[in-house]
């Protein structure tokens, strides 16, 4: 079984308000970008790593990232959309690819347990996606900023990469998807749209996505417990 991982990277960083895109940001004095590609280059279930990148960034990042990340084997172009995106990395995998592990290039604390659980999920249900189960009180609030009403969270989960399935389903997903002209949040409600059955793994609060100022600050607060007490500590509180 071969598993090959894409990673979108082709975001601006328009939220984090740096002119500097997120994924190229320091994390621990190196970019949030390298921190994700060594978890991917150290996961023994992973055996290839496509990178997308923008066109602003894709010569620096094929001379530099391939360097220094020997499982990245190609770096390709994005597109419009994290889902255009996604999809030119699709068209780029080796094809006796198998399986194939979305995951977003700024989510840097990633574990490869959680990555090989993932595997192992869509290769039993041919997709699976990681996600949290909704803790904080929900509201549903309207244009003018006032409550409407109280959402209930029971079978709410917030929803995370490493994204896993098998290629044929992912690839009827995105052709499905580009038939109707439909656009989802993530690769998940591609196959939720084509009407198959998505398989849910517990992620973890450690696994943050990097995209404002103050997610950035809380990385280097997780980046220095992890140095301090090992890649195995991610999980627990951060006292």
């Amino acid at each position: 079984m071969k598993v090959a991982a894409i990673i979108p990277a082709a975001g601006l960083g328009i939220r984090m308000g740096s002119t500097v895109p997120k994924q190229f940001l320091l994390l621990d004095g190196k970019p949030i970008l390298h921190h994700t590609l060594t978890v991917l280059d150290q996961c023994s279930t992973v055996d290839e790593i496509v990178l997308v990148v923008s066109e602003k960034e894709i010569e620096k990042a094929s001379q530099q990232i391939q360097e220094f990340h020997p499982k990245v084997t190609q770096v390709i172009l994005g597109g419009k959309e994290r889902q255009d995106s996604v999809f030119n990395g699709l068209q780029g995998l080796d094809p006796e690819t198998d399986i194939v592990v979305i995951h977003d290039g700024v989510r840097p604390f990633v574990s490869p347990d959680l990555i090989r659980e993932t595997v192992e999920a869509a290769r039993d249900f041919g997709a699976a996606i990681t996600a949290i189960p909704v803790s904080d009180t929900i509201k549903k609030v309207n244009a003018e900023g006032l409550v409407e009403r109280t959402v209930d969270r029971s079978g709410l989960w917030r929803v995370q990469t490493p994204q896993t399935f098998q290629v044929t389903l992912l690839k009827e997903a995105f052709e499905k998807a580009r038939a109707d002209n439909f656009y989802g949040t993530d690769e998940g409600s591609l196959v939720e749209y084509l009407g198959r059955e998505v398989k849910v793994i517990p992620g973890s609060e450690f696994n943050i996505k990097i995209t404002r100022s103050e997610d950035l600050a809380l990385g280097e607060t997780i980046a220095a417990r992890v140095k301090a007490n090992g890649p195995g500590t991610q999980a627990g509180s951060l006292s």
